[in-house]
């Protein structure tokens, strides 16, 4: 009888840990590794990857010439920009070097990564420029290849709002077909999640590509069944303000069969809280704290 109980003992608790490995915890680095390396680098990935992310959360604008570049607003934010004479760039006139309204070759000359981040003072600091999807992509995946990693997820956030269509950005489907360009060119298709607060270019999205992940990025406090029946279907994953999350939320959420991942979740305490509400992941500016909750 107790050898019984314990071969039955034994099968339950091999059960349940490959369930746990079946819902493995997605890591996402916030632009990359924000809180140690400048944010939306090439260089900010790739660190990303040696701290064990398994998501490379992204944002994208677009260029005048029509190129996706990475970039978390889409113009050069005096927080972290240099003009390419290296002269600051104050808040007052930051809106004025709208990325829209200038080619690439132009964005490239600009310093996102030599200036100290106030937010972020332990960030490390060197030259370095916005850079294209495409050759991110290109960099990432060499990477990941030389050192025998894990192919990560990439997140995309379209950064659009509605006031700032054919000023700041093309309008969501053209902004969304000129990604798609990019991932189908890559064939990474199956490795991409479109994130956005605009559900408009989710919208776009889910008609014209279907078998691609979605991610509803949320920073108010309304009812989420009024959010989900704003955008008129389940994305894969919800994305709220973490302090908007608790666990009746995490249980609706995955109640519908969508996934939970709050941002930004910056501390081991907070790592540590939203896990135990079960969770599907985090996006975090420190990548590296996740070593401090195994």
């Amino acid at each position: 009888m107790h050898k019984k109980l314990f071969i039955l003992s034994a099968i339950i608790l091999l059960f349940f840990q490959a369930s746990a490995q079946k819902r493995k915890f997605d890591v996402q680095g916030k632009a990359g590794a924000r809180g140690i390396m400048p944010e939306n680098t090439i260089e900010g990935m790739l660190k990303a990857l040696d701290l064990g992310v398994t998501t490379l959360e992204m944002d994208a604008v677009i260029s005048k010439d029509k190129q996706v570049v990475l970039s978390q607003e889409p113009y050069f934010n005096n927080e972290i920009s240099l003009l390419p004479n290296g002269k600051p760039i104050s808040f007052k006139d930051q809106k004025n070097y709208n990325i829209y309204q200038m080619d690439y070759e132009q964005v490239k000359k600009f310093d996102v990564g030599s200036k100290i981040h106030a937010r972020f003072p332990g960030q490390m600091k060197f030259k370095a420029y916005k850079p294209l999807l495409s050759k991110t992509i290109d960099a990432v995946e060499a990477y990941v290849k030389e050192h025998r990693l894990a192919k990560p997820v990439y997140s995309i956030e379209t950064k659009t709002i509605k006031n700032g269509d054919n000023e700041f950005h093309p309008e969501p489907a053209e902004f969304v077909e000129l990604i798609m360009d990019v991932v189908n060119t890559k064939k990474i298709a199956k490795r991409v999640i479109i994130e956005s607060f605009d559900m408009r270019t989710l919208q776009y999205l889910h008609e014209k590509y279907p078998k691609v992940k979605t991610s509803l990025l949320i920073d108010e406090k309304e009812p989420f069944e009024d959010y989900i029946e704003k955008l008129g279907f389940n994305p894969t994953i919800y994305s709220p303000y973490s302090v908007l999350v608790g666990k009746g939320l995490v249980d609706r959420c995955h109640e519908m069969g969508i996934k939970i991942i709050p941002w930004t979740v910056n501390t081991v305490k907070d790592l540590k809280y939203f896990m135990s509400l079960g969770v599907d992941g985090v996006i975090t500016d420190f990548p590296n704290l996740m070593n401090q909750v195994k």
